[in-house]
């Protein structure tokens, strides 16, 4: 849990530095989603691959070499001078994040009964978004002139740093945090779960993940929770550079201070995951579906508010809806996955999925804001978009309760 957070807390921050960097190198606005674009493209590229390469060994060595490699891609931001190099290095950072995320979930399998799950999937995701909060406050903070400026009159005696910019000075401070994370993954403790891998051809692994995948997309309440989930990271990637843009136009607030809208978010995000872990079961999860048609139309509600007050009551109401339904099905999409194929794997498969939305759904984000839509209408699209889905999957789940209430119908009368 403490590896989880402040590795999760340094790629918030840093998502916020890279977005003020590329505001220092005059960077297109349609560049600004393109940081959470190339950073979730390794999930989607390498997904066949970090299931297996999680269940090689112990999750702790993997989260601790999966944080080197966010290190690194840390380091090359550092040098960036330009704004494709920024998004180059920042694509790096992703390519641990994504050997890291298979481990960071597939380890609460090895550890945990699956009644335990959703308390535990809580647990993990109150903190996660304690560390969002935090994180994009930290990054706040850290382009904050004043704050900044103040780091910057730090000289060490006799040595040079060479540190002479806002953004320089907050990626070496956020890569202490990784650092921090890289310590306690040494801590994690070995579940004893066996760790050889039958096959490491790779066209044998991407044989595998795609039966992987037919396995959760054919499983009646695997397919149901992973179209939510998928849905769901999608939406939320989209909504974070969203609420940056409305921001700026609804309240007039610079970057620094937008970004504490984020934060708050999060806020509603972690009640309601602490409210799904105390009132939900693994049984029950299914029945949090209609929430999620809620919060779209909710999203839809922010055209009409430029009070920031409102703002925030509007934004942790949000949140909550989205931590309340997304807990649950997370859940129950693991409890399906580890039991039709190992933790590793079933979490690469909706890793891909996830992140397969994230990408599509800030594609044409960047796309609109390329075009000059105005803000309200996205937010409104979008909010359309989320409720409209977010039906077809409640309507799609009750035909497939019906089909396993026919079946187990038959079945009882075959009995008798």
């Amino acid at each position: 849990m403490a590896a989880q957070f402040f590795s999760s807390l340094a790629d918030n921050a840093l998502l916020v530095v890279a977005i003020a960097l590329l505001i220092d190198l005059h960077a297109p606005a349609y560049l600004t989603p393109m940081l959470k674009f190339v950073f979730v493209l390794f999930y989607v590229i390498l997904a066949p691959f970090v299931g297996a390469f999680a269940d090689s060994m112990p999750k702790g060595r993997v989260m601790f070499i999966s944080n080197t490699i966010k290190i690194t891609g840390c380091s090359l931001l550092f040098f960036a001078s330009h704004q494709y190099l920024a998004l180059a290095a920042y694509a790096i950072v992703g390519l641990g994040a994504a050997a890291y995320s298979p481990a960071k979930y597939g380890i609460l399998t090895e550890l945990l009964p699956s009644e335990k799950l959703v308390i535990a999937n809580g647990w993990i995701e109150g903190l996660t978004v304690a560390s969002i909060v935090l994180g994009t406050v930290l990054g706040g903070v850290l382009i904050t002139p004043a704050v900044s400026s103040t780091f910057l009159a730090f000289d060490l005696p006799f040595i040079d740093t060479n540190i002479d910019s806002t953004s320089e000075v907050s990626i070496l401070l956020i890569a202490v945090f990784y650092s921090i994370a890289a310590t306690f993954n040494l801590y994690i403790p070995n579940t004893g779960v066996d760790h050889r891998i039958l096959n490491k051809n790779p066209i044998f692994l991407i044989h595998e993940f795609w039966h992987c995948m037919r396995l959760l997309w054919i499983d009646k309440l695997g397919q149901i929770s992973l179209a939510v989930t998928t849905l769901f990271w999608g939406a939320g990637a989209t909504l974070q550079f969203i609420v940056l843009k409305w921001a700026s136009v609804a309240l007039d607030y610079p970057l620094n201070k937008a970004t504490q809208l984020q934060g708050v978010v999060a806020i509603g995000i972690a009640i309601g995951a602490i409210m799904a872990a105390k009132m939900i079961s693994l049984r029950q999860s299914v029945r949090v579906i209609p929430l999620g048609i809620a919060m779209g139309f909710m999203v839809i509600t922010m055209v009409i508010v430029s009070d920031p007050w409102a703002a925030t009551v509007l934004l942790i109401a949000i949140g909550g809806l989205a931590g309340f339904f997304v807990v649950p099905m997370n859940a129950l999409l693991q409890h399906r996955g580890h039991i039709l194929m190992g933790a590793g794997h079933s979490i690469a498969v909706q890793n891909f999925n996830e992140n397969l939305s994230i990408l599509s759904m800030l594609a044409i984000y960047a796309l609109l804001i390329s075009f000059d839509v105005h803000i309200y209408t996205v937010i409104t699209m979008f909010g359309l978009l989320v409720s409209v889905i977010m039906a077809l999957i409640q309507r799609w789940h009750i035909l497939n309760q019906k089909e396993m209430d026919s079946l187990q119908l038959i079945g009882s009368h075959e009995k008798n």
